[in-house]
């Protein structure tokens, strides 16, 4: 078999000559003179056993060949795979037990994230809580409230907790409207009895959280009561008497009803103010900014995967500009940080769909003189002057490093005038409390 291989390899040589060279023969070992007796047997081709072993061993050479991708496809799946374990370690909590074996022993190493999560500030009662935590910690603070003002409490409630805005808005208006037949009509006893079987009520009203508080906060008690006419009884809401004297104060709880907002924690921005640092552009986030359930990681690592593959093919500008779109709506966040010509790095949390006018606005609060001018420059040196474009349109999330630089022609005038000039135009609260990025 040896020997037929070098026979192969030889005539690949004669073969494969390259142009202007000319084709030797291929060397052949030199056979002993037959005897005189014995005629020479003509040559025997291949068998078809040897065929087959050759071409195998041709197509593992071929596969051998082609198993080592490009350094730049490693990269990206390197990339890849590091993003996939961040963010199936943040969710392992939501994760069946394999693969929270899977994932927890991938993640070993990982470097330590930029940001510990997303946080939100309480507009209630000013405490800094996780994303995860958001909801319970608003549902605990509306709850306290009830003892210091049931009615508005209640209304948080409505507003805060039912998610289908127009099925709220349609509720709200029928129970305004009920508190406003009383106080139009208060010698009406029709209108301080309201049927809590009645179609509109259960359709509009019952099927929203909070309106039972409600009922009771402003006057209402639960009564059972006969119906005309029948020997059966029904569940009302009615008005105590009471409140016939107090007109005024439905009129006003009305009001209020219409006019409140959902109660929505505020985005902290967890700012920080790092050294001047060679790792400013390299970031470590946690599962937080990710617009995505334990089920799409898993499809994200298939699709990511397959985008390998993909990057090389060609794809027309529609296709380009829709697969980026869908890229950037997986993103809820984004950690974006600005570097200052003194090296100097502010680092704050945005949503994804903020526009620039909110990070130029975080700037100019950690300048000591917020009226300077000054412009930022994206990655690449693209100039952000448009304030009212998102984060996401501009292709800064989930994070990106960003260049500040002041306008010229007035930091000029300043040195012309001889003023005195502090070593950083960062407040010095700030500065204080400079930490080091690792």
């Amino acid at each position: 078999m040896r020997k037929f291989f070098q026979e192969i390899k030889a005539d690949l040589k004669f073969k494969t000559a390259g142009p202007g060279q000319k084709l030797s023969e291929p060397s052949r070992v030199p056979k002993e003179k037959p005897k005189a007796e014995a005629a020479p047997k003509p040559r025997q081709g291949p068998t078809d056993e040897a065929q087959m072993a050759a071409a195998a061993a041709l197509a593992r050479m071929e596969l051998k060949s082609k198993a080592k991708l490009p350094p730049s496809q490693e990269a990206i799946k390197n990339q890849v795979r590091k993003e996939l374990l961040a963010e199936a370690a943040a969710s392992e909590r939501g994760l069946p037990t394999e693969e929270q074996d899977l994932s927890s022993s991938a993640t070993e190493g990982a470097a330590a994230p930029s940001v510990s999560g997303v946080y939100f500030l309480c507009p209630l009662t000013g405490a800094v809580v996780r994303k995860d935590e958001k909801e319970k910690h608003l549902r605990e603070a509306i709850q306290s409230y009830f003892s210091v003002d049931p009615v508005a409490a209640s209304i948080m409630e409505i507003h805060t907790f039912n998610r289908d805005r127009e099925r709220t808005r349609a509720g709200v208006e029928t129970m305004a409207k009920y508190l406003d037949n009383i106080y139009q009509h208060p010698e009406e006893e029709k209108y301080r009895k309201i049927k809590l079987q009645n179609k509109v009520f259960q359709e509009r009203i019952s099927c929203l959280e909070g309106t039972q508080r409600f009922f009771q906060a402003v006057g209402f008690e639960t009564k059972t009561l006969p119906v005309p006419g029948q020997e059966t009884t029904e569940e009302y809401y009615v008005l105590k008497e009471e409140m016939l004297s107090r007109l005024e104060d439905l009129k006003d709880y009305k009001e209020q009803l219409l006019s409140s907002e959902p109660v929505r924690a505020q985005l902290d921005r967890q700012l920080c103010l790092f050294q001047p640092s060679p790792a400013a552009a390299r970031f470590e986030l946690p599962n937080d900014f990710y617009n995505l359930t334990a089920e799409e990681i898993k499809r994200e690592q298939r699709l990511r995967t397959e985008a390998v593959e993909k990057a090389s093919m060609l794809r027309t500008r529609a296709m380009r500009e829709k697969e980026e779109q869908r890229e950037m709506r997986k993103y809820n966040y984004t950690l974006l940080r600005v570097r200052f010509p003194d090296g100097y790095i502010l680092q704050g949390t945005f949503y994804a769909r903020e526009s620039l006018s909110a990070l130029y606005s975080f700037v100019r609060e950690a300048l000591r003189e917020d009226w300077l001018p000054f412009e930022l420059l994206g990655p690449g040196g693209l100039k952000l002057t448009d304030e009212s474009l998102a984060f996401n349109e501009c292709g800064l999330v989930p994070s990106a490093l960003l260049t500040l630089a002041w306008d010229t022609a007035l930091m000029e005038d300043i040195q012309a005038a001889g003023e005195e000039q502090p070593p950083s135009p960062l407040k010095p609260e700030l500065l204080s409390r400079v930490q080091t990025l690792s």
